[in-house]
């Protein structure tokens, strides 16, 4: 099967009351881990490459290892850009292979947002490739997304329409209190997420599929098992699991997880490194990280988004 855009995917869990896993990649392993998970558990799936991830790995790598997963499962995936910064990027991706991109232009003015994300829209949709904007701005740090709590803001739903609408892009990333990283909130903080923005922006979009970005959920297994591995996390906070899945009921129909694979990937590597000092060789200490990323996506695709058996 080839590369497939979110088309079709969204508009299924718009209507089946379940959201897409669009899970962050940056090396084979963690193509290999997602993937087997999805298809062992027959689910669509969003594999995603940031712009560090561009970086660290080279787009033609990242391109030639998701199709590498094609020819191992039978599953609809699309490939997706992570917060594009700007049109060149989002079209370097878009000529390169990518089904689906994301322009980012939450941190500029509204109409500056509008102008950059009607720009990709109308190239995307020429070549059959769909996009998603964003509209108000999320705390923390993910690759090169840097926003401190002061210039975090909540998506304002009377906006929402008429950017929809004078851009022409497919689905809409808002702020209603998830956040970038494993660090999201300071102890003692509880979590929320503001479901009366997410109802509001429902009722003035109906049937249009909505995106949570920073929702990781910063599991306390991998947390733990690196802490007790030599690691310092003591204070990592994430978005409780039991809110995602009421998200995913409703209008969100894409959740972004990028922090707790890496989470998964590294409790995996430094527990076989601290039972096995002396391997050097990477291919046994990544396995047994391999094995934790898919047990995490297991999990994410069974007990919080709830698109099993939905390919």
């Amino acid at each position: 099967m080839p590369l497939v855009t979110t088309k079709d995917m969204f508009q299924k869990a718009y209507d089946g009351g379940y959201a897409i896993g669009a899970f962050n990649v940056n090396n084979m392993e963690i193509v290999q881990a997602i993937t087997e998970a999805a298809a062992d558990l027959k689910s669509p799936l969003i594999l995603q490459v940031s712009a560090g991830a561009r970086k660290y790995a080279k787009h033609n790598y990242l391109v030639k290892l998701v199709e590498a997963a094609l020819l191992e499962t039978d599953l609809p995936i699309a490939l997706h850009l992570d917060h594009g910064a700007d049109f060149e990027i989002c079209k370097s991706c878009i000529d390169g292979g990518f089904t689906s991109v994301m322009i980012d232009g939450s941190s500029l003015p509204f109409e500056e947002n509008i102008a950059v994300a009607k720009k990709v829209a109308e190239y995307a949709h020429d070549k059959g490739v769909v996009v998603e904007a964003e509209l108000g701005t999320l705390a923390g740090i993910e690759d090169d997304v840097n926003v401190d709590a002061e210039s975090a803001s909540y998506t304002q739903p009377e906006q929402v329409e008429e950017f929809v609408d004078r851009t022409g892009v497919d689905s809409l990333a808002i702020a209603i209190g998830t956040s970038h990283g494993a660090f999201k909130f300071k102890p003692g903080q509880k979590p929320m997420l503001r479901f009366d923005i997410l109802d509001e922006v429902s009722k003035r979009l109906p049937g249009f599929p909505i995106v949570l970005h920073g929702a990781s959920s910063v599991i306390p297994k991998y947390v733990d098992v690196i802490n007790a591995n030599g690691g310092k996390l003591d204070d990592a906070i994430g978005i409780p699991e039991d809110m995602l899945r009421q998200a995913a009921r409703s209008a969100v129909c894409k959740i972004n997880i990028d922090s707790d694979l890496r989470l998964a990937l590294t409790a995996g590597i430094r527990e076989h490194m601290a039972a096995h000092p002396e391997h050097f060789d990477p291919r046994q200490y990544l396995t047994d990280g391999r094995a934790y990323v898919k047990e995490l996506v297991s999990h994410k695709i069974k007990e919080v988004l709830g698109s099993e058996g939905k390919a």
